[in-house]
């Protein structure tokens, strides 16, 4: 447990948002996986969300998925651009989510999600080599 003394070392504002996400992506990686994305999707997608996020709320809940992603098993790209979302969702920010395949992969096919707002990456890496499928969102 190698995060924790990090985690021990967040102020207390740090800290409870921390909390929060970790029980945001928890609660995602479980409708995932005892429910369909469609469903979780549609879940996230009935909070009103039209503003752009500045880009320190980006960072912000860029920071605060991943971290919490790290104590939550299985937590893929998919869970933590829909945890993303909806915590974006929740303070009135728009942000859709990505999908794309990788390509030249050969037989075996590679499927990545990305959080975006606007025209910024909140969530998943760089979007080069990937061939883009659909975006779901505001």
């Amino acid at each position: 447990m190698r995060n924790w003394p990090r985690v021990l070392s967040l102020s207390g504002p740090e800290m409870l948002f921390l909390a929060h996400c970790l029980a945001v992506v928890s609660a995602v990686r479980l409708g995932l996986t005892l429910s369909s994305y469609n469903r979780v999707r549609i879940l996230v997608n009935r909070l009103e969300a039209r503003n752009d996020a500045g880009i320190a709320d980006l960072r912000r809940v860029a920071w605060g998925v991943a971290a919490a992603a790290r104590f939550v098993p299985g937590a893929s790209c998919l869970t933590q651009a829909l945890a993303g979302q909806y915590l974006l969702a929740r303070q009135g920010n728009a942000s859709k989510i990505r999908i794309g395949i990788e390509r030249d992969t050969g037989v075996e096919l590679k499927a990545h999600a990305w959080l975006v707002s606007g025209n910024h990456i909140v969530l998943g890496g760089s979007i080069d080599g990937f061939a883009h499928l659909v975006d779901h969102g505001q």
